[in-house]
C-alpha cells in the first residue's frame, strides 16, 4: 500500500496518506498570540492540509488537543466550537502538556478518512 507524505523535512511531515486515512503532525499557531489566535491559525492550517490531501474537517475521525494550561480550555473551545461541523464531531481528547516552547498555547492532531 502506497504511503504518500506531505511537506516532509528531515524530521517530519506535515501529514501523511496511508490507505484512506491521513494523519497530520500536531498544528501549533503563531508562538505568542492569544490562544483564540493561536486555536484559529492552527484549525485553518487543518483546513488547509486536510483540502491538500483529498479530505475536509467533516472527515476527521479522532482530534487530541493540548493546552499549555487547561485554564485555557474554555476559549480554546470557543473557536472549536464555531469551526467544528456538529453532526460531524470527531473524537476528541484534550489534556494539558508542556508545548515545544512557553509561546505555544495550544497543538491540536487530527486523523482524517479521505473522501
Amino acid at each position: 500500500m502506497t504511503i504518500t507524505r506531505l511537506h516532509s523535512g528531515p524530521r517530519m511531515s506535515q501529514a501523511v496518506i496511508h490507505g484512506n486515512i491521513v494523519y497530520l503532525a500536531g498544528q501549533v499557531g503563531a508562538p505568542g498570540e492569544s490562544v483564540t489566535v493561536q486555536t484559529q491559525s492552527v484549525l485553518a492550517a487543518i483546513d488547509a492540509l486536510l483540502a491538500e490531501a483529498g479530505t475536509d474537517k467533516t472527515r476527521i475521525l479522532t482530534a487530541t488537543i493540548w493546552l499549555a494550561d487547561m485554564a485555557d480550555f474554555a476559549e480554546m473551545n470557543a473557536v472549536w466550537d464555531s469551526w467544528v461541523v456538529a453532526e460531524h464531531a470527531p473524537a476528541r481528547a484534550t489534556g494539558e502538556a508542556k508545548l515545544a516552547t512557553p509561546d505555544y498555547k495550544v497543538e491540536i492532531i487530527v486523523t482524517a478518512a479521505l473522501a
